[in-house]
């Protein structure tokens, strides 16, 4: 048999070997940390979030003229209209669009229909190393944890439903290590005697116990029970002035025997609060299988929280990094 090419010409193989490493060095992204992280890094970033809270301010300026339209004080307004003259054009939801912009990409994690969530800017936790997730409400269903694991290195979930015992299948068993479950619930104050089934804690408590003081993304779903335990949470944090311990907060409100001036002094305590809806949709779900309340009583909302220091409306620091455009230049 001849020779072949690579053994007549060893020079070839070198050199085919050397483009190939080339090729792949080219071509694989760099792994470390702050290099990686570092891509996070945009000049317009203060500039878009400040657009977005002036448009969220003329919002709330139409929303004092809606009240007074249809009002005109906020104890004279139906949730939902009755179906008689004059038929006024609106539904409590169409006082509070989501109408701050997210500065990001917003993609919806998990199932179509009931289980997945609108999350704005998933890509400045992608490789975070202290990434940290809580979920409440998990009721068997977990294809919104599931995709953040999947589009995260190091996100740890923390979940808790007393009324199941652990996540749902949704979870990769790959990826299970990076998830801690227990079979507790959220509310405004810990009830954790003897007697207490089930067991409840507030969200200080269970971010205490796990050694956390900030949370990156807060999924709450709890049936109603987000009133009470929100108002708990926040009120300290607005007196005080300190922001929220979390960069986004996924909600599904139930608005289940509430006034108009019960739920507006509500939302306006989330508003002074910090937080901004940037997405908003009903749960048509629900409403379809409860067609004899004729109301749309249940609805996801997706919010920022615009005070603090998030990595969400704020690109992260390292010590000495000469490479971000606002560090100190060298002598």
């Amino acid at each position: 048999m001849a020779p072949g090419i690579w053994t007549r010409h060893p020079r070839y193989v070198a050199l085919v070997a050397v483009a190939l490493l080339t090729t792949f060095y080219l071509l694989t992204p760099y792994s470390a940390g702050p290099y990686r992280l570092r891509k996070l890094y945009d000049s317009d970033l203060p500039s878009r979030v400040e657009r977005s809270k002036n448009i969220y301010d003329k919002l709330l300026r139409n929303r004092q003229g809606l009240i007074k339209r249809f009002g005109p004080t906020p104890k004279s307004i139906d949730l939902f209209p009755p179906d008689v003259a004059p038929w006024p054009p609106y539904t409590v939801w169409d006082f509070f669009p989501a109408a701050f912009n997210c500065p990001h990409e917003v993609e919806r994690l998990g199932a179509l229909g009931d289980g997945g969530k609108w999350v704005c800017g998933l890509s400045r936790v992608a490789e975070k190393k202290d990434c940290v997730v809580y979920s409440f409400g998990i009721n068997l269903e977990s294809s919104f944890e599931a995709e953040i694991l999947d589009n995260t290195d190091h996100c740890q979930i923390w979940g808790y439903d007393f009324s199941v015992k652990s996540f749902g299948p949704e979870i990769p068993r790959g990826r299970a290590h990076r998830t801690h479950f227990k079979a507790v619930g959220l509310a405004g104050s810990d009830k954790d005697g003897p007697n207490d089934d089930p067991k409840m804690f507030t969200l200080e408590t269970l971010m205490k116990q796990n050694g956390h003081k900030h949370i990156d993304i807060l999924k709450i779903d709890i049936e109603g029970w987000e009133f009470e335990t929100l108002t708990t949470l926040l009120k300290p944090y607005i007196s005080s002035g300190r922001p929220l311990p979390f960069g986004q907060l996924q909600l599904e409100i139930h608005i289940w025997n509430k006034s108009f001036a019960d739920f507006l002094e509500w939302w306006e305590m989330l508003e002074s609060a910090g937080l901004r809806p940037f997405w908003t949709e009903p749960n048509l779900v629900y409403q379809n299988y409860n067609k004899d309340k004729h109301t749309p009583d249940l609805a996801e909302y997706s919010f920022l929280n615009v005070k603090g220091n998030n990595v969400f409306i704020n690109d992260p620091k390292f010590e000495g990094d000469i490479h971000h455009p606002h560090a100190p230049r060298e002598d």
